[in-house]
């Protein structure tokens, strides 16, 4: 319920920054995104989505040289947190050193 509440703050804050809102911002490509930042670090977390949307978004910017190809490298990482982490990669951590996040 946190996380949802959070994001429905992030996206009002948003319109009152940007004074705008587009329909770009609610493509489907943009929640694969959100859902893609929360399953990298912890679904369990509190801090885990906002280290994957910051991992999601430094690899965006690193990878923009290959184009299209960085949405290709973005569902390598979904299948390969999906597959290995199953809590991400924040409750991988959390569990190999026994403490709760």
């Amino acid at each position: 319920m946190l996380p949802g509440t959070l994001t429905g703050f992030a996206g009002a804050l948003k319109v009152f920054v940007a004074q705008n809102a587009s329909l770009a911002d609610v493509h489907w490509s943009l929640s694969g995104e959100v859902v893609l930042m929360t399953l990298v670090d912890g679904l369990g977390t509190i801090f885990g989505p906002v280290v994957g949307a910051f991992v999601i978004i430094t690899m965006q910017q690193y990878l923009a040289g290959f184009g299209q190809w960085v949405t290709v490298i973005q569902g390598v990482i979904f299948v390969a947190c999906v597959l290995l982490f199953r809590r991400g990669i924040i409750g991988k951590i959390a569990q190999r050193y026994n403490c709760e996040l």
